[in-house]
């Protein structure tokens, strides 16, 4: 809804914005010298966990993550807050403190924030990061030949579902939490380092796998082959689909970006919902050079990031995205 007001206004022409909201990029960044530019985002949404602390560490993770996605580093953060104006302000402290801890932990200084009462609690993080101007990861550079890996397993939309109706197993939802508070910063401080080509990067959020990798291939101007035996999986994803808990962010995926999907294979109707699984705090999508791959996954492993090669890009054709 918003990419669709925003394009309808007058754009601004400052030749300062190196990246805007023109290829829904998941950050915009500012040049503010010739070697220095600030990476800005903004992130909240309503508890997708029962615990006031966890919540607060998911929040922040996923408002960090676009910065790492475009290869910046956190500098400062805004905390943004809705809360009702009866509830128990100790679970307010606990969602606070939740969300401090993970900026402590990524050495991102929160300068204050802003509240409001709201009938449902929402809270997240307005973050600005510093990044290179040379070295920003935009959506626009996957290159034909490369090779797509995904950090992080999918499933947390429909665990999130089946925690909000009660029916979620113990071990689904713990592990649930520990990628979701896992923050990409490890997986991106080996991408920016240089060391490999490295030409695209997205975070996987709301949009899912599917409507992030379509934003990747339509800005670059490419198409994506995805291996759908090579995505992980969290604990209790499939069977949770199974259960048809499925979030209304998923449906609405599947309405919006399966008609640039062909699938060239059998897959379970279990899997192509987990294709679109809208994700909470997930994992880097990246583009990177076919002989790198191999060397740039042993290495994510090695530093406990959780990591696949899950497709390859190719030129521009259609169907935009080939599922196999």
């Amino acid at each position: 809804m918003l990419d669709t007001v925003l394009g309808k206004l007058a754009r601004q022409h400052d030749p300062n914005v190196l990246v805007g909201f023109e290829h829904a990029d998941d950050a915009g960044v500012y040049q503010i010298a010739p070697d220095t530019a600030l990476v800005q985002t903004v992130d909240f949404f309503t508890p997708v966990v029962d615990d006031p602390y966890t919540f607060g560490q998911i929040a922040a993770t996923n408002a960090l993550s676009d910065v790492y996605a475009m290869g910046g580093r956190p500098l400062t953060s805004l905390a943004l807050v809705g809360f009702p104006e009866k509830a128990d302000v100790e679970v307010l402290e606990c969602i606070l403190a939740g969300g401090l801890a993970k900026m402590m932990e990524a050495h991102c200084t929160v300068l204050g924030g802003h509240s409001i009462r709201d009938e449902e609690t929402k809270f997240g993080y307005a973050v600005t990061g510093l990044v290179n101007p040379k070295r920003v990861f935009a959506n626009s550079g996957a290159r034909p030949g490369d090779a797509l890996v995904l950090t992080k397993a999918l499933g947390t939309g429909v665990i999130s579902t089946a925690i909000k109706k009660g029916r979620a197993q113990e071990p689904w939802v713990a592990a649930a939490v520990r990628s979701m508070t896992a923050l990409n910063q490890r997986a991106a401080e080996v991408a920016t380092r240089g060391e490999y080509r490295v030409h695209g990067m997205t975070d996987i959020t709301g949009f899912g796998l599917v409507g992030h990798a379509r934003e990747l291939a339509l800005a670059s101007q490419v198409s994506l082959r995805i291996f759908a035996d090579k995505i992980l999986l969290l604990p209790g994803a499939i069977e949770c689909a199974r259960a048809g808990h499925i979030p209304g962010g998923l449906k609405a995926n599947l309405e919006f970006v399966e008609c640039v999907v062909g699938y060239e294979s059998e897959i379970s109707e279990e899997l192509k919902l987990l294709l679109f699984d809208p994700q909470t705090a997930g994992g880097l999508l990246l583009s990177i050079g076919e002989e790198d791959a191999e060397t740039f996954l042993m290495e994510l492993q090695s530093v406990g990031v959780v990591a696949s090669c899950i497709g390859a890009v190719a030129e521009f054709g259609k169907p935009l995205i080939k599922v196999s």
